[in-house]
């Protein structure tokens, strides 16, 4: 796998972390007028956070652990839409989140740390994406830390632009 990928993943949930942080308290439930160009969901900052959270769980988690148990599994997209509903991320607390993502990117990244080459060339269909292997979705997640990373950002933007 390469270093630089690695490096991203292990430092994605402090820089996230910072970026949430840095919007302002009572805006962390604020949406704007229009989502148009936003680069991630269409997600508040909280919704943010907690989508990240549960999709290294409920998603790359279970692809990872499917792609190496089974034999050319489909791996389903889930939707983050019906998450922020079902699990009421309005009342999330933001430094349980956090902490829970970093609990998640450690187990991760400690799963990473023990895959064989043969095990990076294991593949599968994932939807919406086509085929993958298990070295092609360690760059699929570091793709979704950067698009939500550019989410807060793009919110941050939104703020600043309406102050």
């Amino acid at each position: 796998m390469k270093p630089i990928t690695i490096s991203a993943l292990k430092n994605f949930p402090i820089q996230f972390e910072e970026f949430f942080y840095s919007i302002p308290e009572n805006l962390w439930h604020w949406s704007p007028e229009s989502w148009e160009g936003i680069p991630s969901e269409s997600f508040n900052a909280i919704e943010q956070i907690c989508h990240v959270r549960d999709i290294e769980v409920e998603g790359y988690h279970v692809r990872f652990k499917r792609l190496l148990t089974e034999e050319n599994p489909i791996l389903e997209s889930l939707d983050g839409y019906a998450l922020v509903r079902t699990k009421m991320y309005a009342h999330a607390e933001p430094k349980l989140v956090f902490k829970e993502i970093q609990v998640a990117r450690e187990k991760t990244l400690q799963f990473l740390y023990n895959l064989t080459d043969i095990q990076l060339t294991r593949a599968g269909h994932f939807e919406g994406y086509g085929r993958v292997t298990v070295a092609g979705l360690i760059h699929y997640l570091c793709s979704h830390d950067q698009q939500h990373l550019s989410g807060l950002q793009w919110l941050s933007g939104k703020i600043e632009s309406n102050a």
